[in-house]
């Protein structure tokens, strides 16, 4: 399989050593892609005061076989969204950053779906091993913050992000094993075959994902997402926030219906670790 680069990427960095001729058109193609993309060559040359055979020989030099190439990757580049070509502005500023974390929480809270909660923690308690799953940038953090959660529960968890491993690791589940399998977009195919897997061989799925996805049809249970990303591509994506709060929900409910295993551990790391800090501040976070 071969990848091009990024089109408007390559005009943007060969543009310093671009003729005049070329920088008229590198300057209209960037002021307005879509355009661009939709424009035959005529009408191109006619926009940027030059020529047809002026417009075949830049696109030639930024690699493409003629100018039809030029407008199909320049298409390809649109179809990633205009937000991440075009200049958004950020009107929230600083404070917009904790006023998007809030709204995806509450909107979060809202889709919460209690009875999917109530029968995963059963799972989650009686399993012989749980095995969290997650690839990318939030979803991985998210398994590694399960693993984090639930052994100071004293349940037999541990983590894995990596495609072949993830998959390995499904292959040699047990019916008594829960993998849980976590996306913000469900779309991941490793993530999504690795599930199917893990259910092949009876081991429960629960996917902390968008509903409606690939890898929500493969789960036996879902602890639904409602994922949304707004036009300023600069912000980080708040949506992991909501990932973590749902982990943060299942590890307290697990807690809950665990009691007495989950204080016995707990205490057993406060002293382990009070014994290794100098300051013996009770209020201090458990390794956090």
């Amino acid at each position: 399989m071969t990848y091009s680069i990024d089109i408007i990427s390559c005009i943007t960095e060969r543009f310093m050593a671009l003729t005049a001729t070329e920088k008229r058109i590198a300057r209209f193609i960037l002021d307005d892609v879509a355009t661009a993309a939709e424009l035959p060559i005529a009408s191109l040359a006619h926009h940027t005061d030059t020529s047809q055979a002026s417009i075949t020989r830049f696109a030639r030099t930024l690699g493409c076989k003629d100018f039809r190439e030029l407008k199909m990757r320049l298409a390809q580049s649109l179809a990633v969204g205009q937000r991440f070509i075009l200049d958004v502005p950020d009107l929230e500023g600083v404070q917009g950053i904790y006023e998007s974390i809030i709204s995806v929480l509450e909107t979060n809270r809202r889709a919460l779906d209690t009875e999917a909660l109530q029968l995963a923690v059963p799972w989650l308690s009686q399993a012989r091993q749980i095995l969290a799953i997650g690839m990318g940038g939030g979803s991985t953090i998210c398994a590694q913050e399960l693993q984090h959660r639930l052994f100071r529960l004293g349940l037999p968890v541990v983590h894995q992000n990596d495609g072949l491993l993830v998959r390995m690791m499904c292959a040699a589940v047990a019916p008594k094993d829960v993998v849980i399998a976590l996306s913000l977009g469900g779309h991941a195919s490793e993530l999504t075959n690795s599930a199917a897997i893990a259910r092949q061989y009876g081991a429960k799925v629960i996917a902390i994902t968008p509903p409606d996805t690939p890898l929500a049809e493969q789960a036996d249970l879902v602890l639904p997402l409602v994922v949304r990303e707004n036009d300023y591509i600069f912000k980080p994506s708040t949506s992991r926030y909501a990932m973590l709060a749902m982990v943060d929900v299942l590890a307290t409910e697990l807690a809950m219906a665990n009691k007495a295993q989950a204080k016995d551990r707990l205490r057993r790391i406060k002293l382990a670790l009070d014994s290794h800090r100098e300051n013996h501040d009770d209020r201090q976070p458990l390794g956090d």
